[in-house]
């Protein structure tokens, strides 16, 4: 899948998709804001796996970098804009303005990672 600054561009024209601008600024050049929709939310919480942890910290060890963690960072934060953008069609927006990425550790051994993203459902 490849990403541009406006959004997943997935080519499937669902609700959602390529069709919804997504950008962390407060507005899109050339294109005021008509309606303001509300905040839209994306979270997904995503395990570690203990094979992926043992060969992460054999990578610290060793040097280098951990491409399973860096894979499952994307995965987590493309599906937590894509739930972001479902929510913001779901409102009749076109585009999603401010958006946050987040990243938390959670579990009581920090076992599990939350990404979620935020912004602000609008139509221009």
């Amino acid at each position: 899948m490849v990403q541009s600054p406006w959004g997943s561009n997935t080519g499937s024209g669902e609700a959602g998709s390529s069709d919804m601008i997504v950008t962390t600024t407060n507005g899109v050049d050339g294109r005021p804001v008509q309606q303001y929709r509300g905040i839209v939310t994306g979270e997904v919480i995503v395990g570690a796996n203990m094979f992926r942890d043992l060969f992460a910290s054999i990578r610290d060890i060793v040097g280098g970098r951990s491409g399973a963690y860096e894979d499952v960072l994307a995965r987590a934060r493309e599906q937590a804009l894509g739930e972001m953008r479902m929510r913001a069609a779901e409102l009749g927006a076109n585009a999603v303005i401010g958006v946050d990425l987040d990243y938390e550790v959670l579990g009581s051994n920090g076992s599990m990672l939350m990404v979620s993203a935020t912004g602000t459902a609008v139509v221009i």
